[in-house]
């Protein structure tokens, strides 16, 4: 029983990280693909900051959750609040 808990959080986990590299990969692949188109239309303007920036911090803040703020407290407070939803029921 141990084992498969082991298993499940680590399936977890994985899944989590995989899901931030895929994020990331096509991050990497829009933006360049809007850096070259507007490289080609219009060059005095670089319009592809903006969502390179805003797209960034998205990115950012999901390598953060998964990274640096995955840890046991973080852990401790989802418990909590799963054992109080299920002292509430659900309708």
């Amino acid at each position: 029983m141990e084992n498969q808990e082991a298993y499940q959080r680590a399936k977890k986990k994985v899944e989590a990280k995989m899901g931030f590299y895929m994020h990331l990969a096509v991050y990497i692949g829009v933006n360049i693909l809007l850096i070259i188109i507007n490289l080609i239309t219009s060059p005095q303007y670089l319009w592809f900051i903006w969502p390179l920036f805003g797209w960034g911090i998205g990115v950012f803040f999901h390598g953060m959750s998964i990274f640096v703020f995955s840890g046991r407290k973080f852990k401790g407070i989802k418990e909590r609040m799963i054992e109080q939803e299920i002292k509430k029921g659900s309708p």
